[in-house]
Formats: C-alpha cells, structure tokens, sequence
C-alpha cells in the first residue's frame, strides 16, 4: 500500500474516535476505561508477535504511566465533550493541540523561542474559537470541554516527545495505555457512581473493540510505519485534515443532528487552514536563534 494512502487511512481511522463515542451507549468514563484497557492488551500482543519484551526501567516506567495518565484524561474529557455538544463540535478544537505544542514548547524546554508565525496562527485562532462560540453559544460546554481535553494532549504530546525513540512503540503505547487506564477508572466512582466499568452489550463490545483494536492499536501502528517513508513535514500537513474527515463523515451517519451553522463552518474552517499553513509558515521563515 503506498505511505501516502497508509496515511489517509490512518488520520480517518482516528476521526472516527469522536464519532464512536457517540455510538457507545456507556458513559464516556466507561468508554476510556474500555478503550485503553483493550488497547493495553492489543499492543502487549503486537510486542509478543514482534518478540519485543516489555520490561522497562523503574523510572521510565512510572514516566510513561504519568504520560499515559494524561492521555487518559484527554480521552475522558473527549467523549464527555461529544456527549455535550456533537462530534463535530468536539473535532473542531482539536487542531488546537498543534498551536497549543508551538506556544507552550520554548516554555519547558529552552532551546528555541517563540516564531512569529505561531503567534500570529495562535491568535487567528482565538478569533476563530471566540466566533464558534458566538455562533454555537448552546455548545459553549462541550467546547470548552473539548479545548481542556486539546490541553491535556499538549501535554501528552511535549511529554512523550522524550520517549519516542527510547523504546518500540508497541512498548511504549503499552505502558502509556496502562497509565489512561488506571487514571480513568480512578475517575468511575466520582464520575458514573461505581467501581467497575459496566459490561458493553453487544454492538457496544462491537465498537469498543473497533475503538481499541482499529482506531487506536492499528492505527499507531500504520503512524509509524508511514514515518519510515514520508517526511515529517507531509505527515503534519495531511494529519491537520483530521477534523475535516470527521466533521464529514459525523454529519453521514448521524444526519441533521450534526448540521451546524455557517458561523460554525467559517470557524472551524479557519482553525484548520491556519494549523494546516503552519507548517509552511515555519518551514519558510527562519528559525531565531535560541
């Protein structure tokens, strides 16, 4: 299969996540619960099929567990946020991690300052999201919850950049997987009054394990074989049509329901194109000097 459709059908693999979300009747808890755990379980047998052991330093351990923590609550705060408002709603904030990574990454770590250009998408931006909010003010939670679950992804994501070529990433989603779980089970007696996670019925097992084993398990595994043939730069820019993807295929399946105003579109649409020429921005401007 050629890398650039490998990518595709990856980055549409992921735009499906806020759409199942929707289709799972279990509390969005739950779902995180679910997703993570049978990840976990699938990425252990993608180590075991690939003789990768998953033995780990104590430190690194607990490292990628913290990492993985995060990621749980972004996931968390996902579902609830589709649940609020629509997928389409929750994947139009989405694009905000990029901007998010750009503006908070000279923070922590100290070899470069902030470019003109992300300044500059960061505050179209803002305007962007303060006119999605004008129009789509019965939404307001949703996306707001969708904005603090991006946050958790920045963190996620500047986190994780330590690790990544430390380990397979079958060893490292593993662990990062066990953290989500354990963090949003931690959350089911505050959130949905129980202690164990309720047991899907049939189609909900059915888009749990597509959830688990499709969206997230082998679409990493695609990630990062495409990373092998395309450039870093290519992979950015066709990632950014995530929500596009999504907001597309949510408004197939669940019809007038995730119809939204013209207002919506325009902003959303700016979000998008202003992530999506980030990466050219950058490339084409020079880097200031740390």
């Amino acid at each position: 299969m050629p890398p650039v459709l490998l990518l595709h059908l990856v980055i549409i693999a992921w735009s499906l996540t806020a759409i199942l979300g929707k289709l799972i009747t279990l509390p969005a808890t739950d779902v995180t619960v679910w997703r993570t755990g049978l990840a976990a379980i699938g990425f252990a047998i993608v180590a075991k099929l690939m003789r990768l052991p998953l033995k780990v330093t104590p430190k690194e351990r607990w490292h990628l567990l913290i990492i993985g923590w995060f990621m749980g609550w972004h996931w968390l705060l996902f579902f609830l946020s589709s649940r609020l408002a629509t997928a389409s709603v929750t994947l139009a904030a989405m694009p905000a991690i990029l901007i998010f990574c750009s503006l908070v990454e000279p923070l922590v770590n100290g070899t470069r300052r902030w470019k003109k250009a992300e300044v500059l998408i960061g505050l179209i931006i803002m305007g962007a999201v303060s006119l999605i909010y004008k129009v789509e003010l019965r939404y307001w939670l949703g996306f707001t919850v969708a904005l603090v679950s991006a946050a958790l992804a920045t963190v996620f994501a500047l986190g994780n950049k330590q690790l990544t070529h430390r380990h397979p990433f079958a060893v490292l989603c593993f662990w990062q997987m066990c953290g989500a779980c354990a963090a949003c089970w931690c959350m089911l007696p505050f959130v949905s009054g129980h202690w164990l996670p309720m047991v899907p019925g049939g189609i909900d097992l059915l888009w749990l394990l597509v959830l688990s084993q499709v969206c997230t398990v082998a679409a990493y595994a695609g990630y990062i074989v495409v990373l092998r043939h395309l450039s870093i730069f290519t992979v950015n820019v066709v990632y950014n049509l995530e929500p596009v993807y999504g907001i597309v295929l949510a408004a197939v399946i669940f019809g007038q329901s995730e119809h939204m105003s013209t207002g919506f579109y325009l902003g959303a649409a700016i979000i998008v194109g202003s992530v999506v020429a980030l990466p050219w921005l950058n490339r084409s401007s020079p880097s200031p000097t740390a």
